[in-house]
């Protein structure tokens, strides 16, 4: 595909999009991928980095490597997601603990949107399809209600964690940063990447870049051969977990961070109870904005 510079540039953006939604633990940017059509791209661009590829790197042949594995489109992605994650680290984790409710009524409209936009690609709905929804359904809706664990802090685990999170970063609907949150690693991950802690930030993007390499190989297989059911099982872990980012919540649970604050662990959703019309407001537009990025996407295809 034949792309100028303001293509990258776009795609520069749709990163920092997906950036924006990672940090954010119930958000997945792998949704924000699939409502501005770069996720069969992006799986197919990492799946691309094999055992051929490396050896053209490592063997000095590096213009074909980065057109084997589309280097380009890559970049462009891991550039914008990198300036989200280090210039909203501060901002989102303010916002999420300032004003949750607000925060969480626009991504309820974005993931909402979303999940009746993924849906849209399901060619055919059938016995199969619909158990795989509501399957995928089940298991978002089980992640969202199991409660964190205490873990320990040292590297290996810390590789672990960058592993597992990954896989679920690219997988609509389930959030990284939520799987962070059950494995008791958000805040600390969140941390190294304020205060720019080098060692834990290589050693989880280590474990990342093993964990997105080889899972990106199953997801493409899935959607190449088992398209509508993939897609089905996708649309319900999105559904699913909705009950992640409804905005109003009571906290049942709390533990006190390295710094001494008092935070909350586990929470249980309840009725609107505090700035309703606000909230309603932002899911509203949280739900423009997906429709507003489909349509522009869309567009951008045709041309």
């Amino acid at each position: 595909m034949e792309r100028k510079l303001k293509d990258y540039a776009f795609l520069t953006l749709k990163g920092m999009a997906m950036g924006a939604a990672d940090v954010v633990p119930g958000v997945s940017g792998g949704t924000i991928a699939f409502i501005v059509g770069i996720y069969d791209e992006l799986i197919n661009s990492i799946k691309s980095i094999n055992g051929e590829s490396l050896k053209l790197f490592f063997t000095g042949k590096w213009i074909a490597f980065c057109k084997q594995i589309n280097a380009a489109f890559l970049f462009s992605i891991i550039l914008g997601i990198g300036i989200s994650i280090f210039s909203l680290a501060k901002v989102i984790t303010w916002l999420l603990t300032d004003h949750p409710v607000l925060v969480w009524a626009f991504f309820f409209g974005l993931v909402l949107a979303s999940t009746w936009f993924v849906s849209k690609d399901i060619k055919e709905w059938n016995w199969k399809t619909i158990l795989a929804f509501i399957v995928g359904a089940a298991v978002a809706y089980y992640i969202t209600v199991a409660t964190p664990a205490e873990t320990p802090t040292n590297l290996l685990f810390i590789f672990l964690c960058g592993a597992i999170a990954i896989c679920a970063m690219i997988l609509p609907g389930i959030s990284g940063s939520f799987i962070l949150v059950l494995l008791g690693k958000y805040f600390f991950i969140m941390e190294a990447v304020k205060t720019f802690n080098i060692k834990i930030i290589l050693v989880f993007a280590a474990g990342a870049l093993i964990g997105i390499t080889t899972f990106s190989r199953l997801l493409s297989f899935a959607l190449k051969h088992f398209r509508n059911i993939t897609l089905s099982v996708l649309t319900g872990f999105m559904l699913g977990s909705l009950n992640k980012v409804w905005p109003w919540k009571e906290t049942v649970q709390t533990y006190v961070d390295s710094h001494g604050v008092v935070k909350p662990l586990v929470e249980t959703n309840i009725l609107p109870n505090v700035y309703v019309w606000e909230a309603a407001v932002l899911m509203v537009v949280g739900f423009l904005l997906v429709y507003l990025l489909e349509k522009l996407s869309a567009k951008s295809a045709k041309e």
